[in-house]
This record gives C-alpha cells, structure tokens and sequence, in this order.
C-alpha cells in the first residue's frame, strides 16, 4: 500500500503550520532518513525525515501553504507500485483541491490533497509550550515522518527590497548569499510570501548594490551630502504579517493575562559582595566567564528547593509540587524569545549553570533547539538588566507558578550599619520582581522566596558550597 505523509503535530498546542520547502519532487526515489520537506512552525523550521524509502507519487500541499495538523502532504509508492496509479488514485479519493503555486526551482507544484486519517500521538506531559517556546517533544509521526531542526532560518517576513528588519530566506538561499557576500537586507524575496529564495540571491550578486547611508559625491561637498547617517533612514508604513512564533506568543501571552490572577512583588537587593566575587571568580578562570544570571540562576534554584510551593504548578483541581527544579532562562531573539529549560538545576553549581545557559542561549538563537529544551520548566528568569531597565513586572509563564523579573544594578544610596552607627553610603542594588499565580502561591509564599534569594545574593559564598 502506499505511504502516506501527514502534518505532523510538533506541539501540544499546534493546529497547523506552513509547508516552507519542498527538498524532493514528485517523481523522485526517497530513502529511509532522506529529508523531503522543511515545515514551519511557530519556533522554527524543521525537515521532515521518511522512515520507509519509495518514490515521491504525489505532491499534496505547495510552498507557502498553511496545512493543519493531520492533512495529507504527499503520498510514497513503495517499490513494486505503479507511480502513476498511485498519484491518480489520491485525487480519485474525493480529495479536495489545493490551490497551485508556482513552487522554486527544483521543487514541486501544489498537487490535491488526499483523503484518510492517520493520529498522532499528543504530548503526553501536562507542561504547556513555554510562552514563545516550541512546546511537546516529537510524538509518533503520521505517515512516517519526523521532524529534525534545520539550522540558519529566521522567522518573520520582510517582502521589501531594501529594508533593516529581518527577511525570510530559505537556507540554500542563505547559504549562497554568505558565499557571494550578498546582503540579504538588500534582496527583494520573490518565493512564497516574499521568502528570498536561490535566484534572488543570484540576482543580487550580479547587480551592484549602494550601500545604506552613502552618497555619491561629485564636486564640492553640500550640507545635505554631509548629514548624518541616522537622518537619511526612511520610515515608511507596513503590514507585517505575523510569524508562527508571534501568533503563538500573543495567543499564550493573552490566555496568561486573562485566565491567571497575578500578582508581584520587589525586592531590592545589594550585589557588592556578588559582583566583587564574581570578579575574582572570572580572573581565576578566564577567559571563561560567568555572568550575574548565571549566579542568579544558582539562587533561584536554590531557594526554589527551599520553597517548594514556589516551585509547583496548577493543574485544574490540584496544585503540583515538582520534584526538580527545571529552570527556564528566556532569551530574547529578534523576532520573538525562547526559553530554553535547565534540567535540575539546584544540583549544579554556577558554572555548571553558566556553561549550560549559553550553550542552550547559543542554540536558541541558531533556531537549534529541540522541542523537549524548551518544554517542562517549573519555573522562569527572565532578565533585562543588560539593556538599563531597572524593574519590569514579567508575565507568568503557564502552567508555572511564577517568573522572576531581574532589572539591571546601579548605584544607590542605601543604609548600613558601620562600627555600630547607622550611615548612608553608596552600593550597587538590583531590583528583582517576582509575578506569581495567586491560585497556586500566596503572598506570604512569594515573599518568603524573595527573602531566601535576596540573602544567598547577598552572602554569595553560601551558594559556592
């Protein structure tokens, strides 16, 4: 019989997503761990791997075309079966039919689309995606595919020829431009939905292209060749359509808001002592670093252990205390976060912590990331202090209980004790905001949280033993 290939479903939360690229044509021999298609979904585009090998009979879903969860998207004819036979056979099955698209060089034109179901098993975790993350590991894929990530894409679509936001490239695209020294900032996209696509790149490369803020100069300099680079950007109004992750974003962040009654709470908290000992723990192991989330990271987990309400989640009629503390570091990208999860992080120690943080930062912003790094957390830091904020209230990240808000360090005015008189004196504070879910902690229970931190933070030889 022959095989047939379905949407798979990448997330719990997952209804459909776009058929990016087609990496095989109707007609062509596939084997077991060929990879057939890339698949776009709200956190990156992945290729779809076939377990069994045949010859690609029919073509069901073009380039650019959003497909949902369990739709047909090609049909295998196993050796032995007649290609054609089986291609006609899918249209015969009632099947309705896709739009066509003209689909790039080397690709496939839309096909109909083929009746039948086949399941696919649902992540059966009770974590939810982190919010702007992938969620569920890969279950068993319908009709014998399985997703494997594909690296150098990024989201969001850009269709201008020249503009300063990010674009949408297929990877062979990309690959060409960074060999030919093209930049993809410059191409206007022609593929589906303004994707930069091989011959665009190709196009680019042969034509010259002036670079942004310069100005041919003939004769003598005017004061308008003389402004500032800053004055000549142009603004200009457009409608960007919303990417897989930012839909995915809006829809968890807006659920957040209005199904779970926050509350937050600051505390300050002095870093003199943290930040002259880091100081000397970098010196020591240079040119290794460790950053102030990475001894963050180490109290958080630390006082989560010590406060396990803190570290629980609601789940409809109960509340559940977990058993390890998964921490989640959201980092930013330029089209949306991530949040990849630190498995058991109260039993590492800050450089174990600082090592895995940017190992999975460094895949996150790659579009590396598997789905099981980015699911299961128990709980969420969530830091801007590197940009001068100073507080925020952060949005608690379901179903956890709560996320840490880490604002940046300055120096203030703050009161100490010095030889048995009260003086003012200057020190380095940071801000840290906790917003929770009021049906899982109590005020008292944050705040108890808050307490512990703030002391390992400020006596931070306790978290080195």
């Amino acid at each position: 019989m022959p095989i047939e290939i379905r949407m798979p479903k990448l997330t719990d939360t997952m209804s459909e997503a776009t058929l990016a690229k087609w990496l095989k044509k109707e007609g062509d021999k596939v084997s077991p761990g060929d990879m057939i298609a890339e698949v776009e979904t709200d956190k990156a585009t992945q290729e779809l791997e076939v377990f069994e090998g045949g010859t690609l009979a029919k073509i069901a879903a073009g380039e650019g075309e959003k497909m949902a969860v369990g739709s047909l998207i090609a049909v295998l004819a196993k050796a032995g079966e007649d290609v054609k036979a089986v291609a006609a056979a899918v249209k015969g099955n009632g099947a309705a039919k896709a739009p066509e698209k003209k689909a790039e060089a080397g690709g496939a034109a839309s096909a109909s689309t083929g009746a039948g179901t086949v399941g696919s098993v649902e992540n059966a975790d009770y974590q939810k995606a982190p919010i702007g993350a992938s969620a569920g590991s890969p279950g068993a894929i319908g009709g014998g595919a399985v997703p494997v990530p594909v690296t150098d894409h990024h989201e969001g679509s850009e269709p201008e020829a020249i503009h300063t936001g990010k674009v949408r490239v297929s990877p062979l695209a990309r690959k060409i431009a960074e060999e030919k020294g093209v930049d993809l900032n410059t191409v206007r996209g022609t593929g589906p939905e303004g994707r930069v696509i091989k011959r665009d790149v190709l196009e680019a490369a042969n034509r010259p292209v002036q670079r942004a803020g310069t100005v041919k100069a003939e004769g003598p300099s005017t004061a308008a060749q003389a402004a500032p680079v800053h004055m000549a950007a142009k603004l200009e109004q457009k409608q960007i359509p919303l990417s897989n992750m930012r839909q995915t974003i809006a829809r968890r962040l807006v659920e957040s808001k209005q199904q779970i009654p926050h509350f937050y709470l600051s505390i300050d908290v002095v870093m003199d002592k943290l930040l002259e000992l880091r100081t000397q723990i970098n010196e020591q192991i240079a040119p290794e670093k460790l950053s102030v989330t990475d001894f963050i990271a180490r109290g958080a987990a630390i006082a989560l252990a010590k406060n396990p309400a803190m570290n629980a989640s609601f789940a409809g009629n109960a509340i559940v205390q977990h058993g390890t503390v998964d921490l989640g570091i959201a980092v930013a990208l330029e089209d949306g976060l991530v949040v990849p999860v630190i498995r058991q992080a109260h039993t590492k120690g800050v450089r174990a912590l600082s090592q895995e943080i940017k190992q999975l930062a460094d895949a996150g912003r790659k579009r590396k990331l598997k789905a099981e790094q980015m699911t299961g957390s128990t709980f969420t830091i969530s830091n801007l202090g590197m940009y001068g904020v100073k507080n925020f209230n952060a949005i608690v990240n379901p179903p956890e209980s709560g996320i840490l808000a880490v604002g940046g360090t300055s120096w203030q005015p703050v009161v100490k004790e010095v030889a048995g008189k009260r003086e003012v004196v200057a020190a380095q504070v940071m801000n840290l905001t906790l917003s929770a879910d009021h049906r899982v902690v109590d005020g008292a229970t944050g705040a108890k949280f808050l307490a512990d931190l703030k002391v390992l933070l400020e006596g931070p030889l306790g978290m080195l033993v």
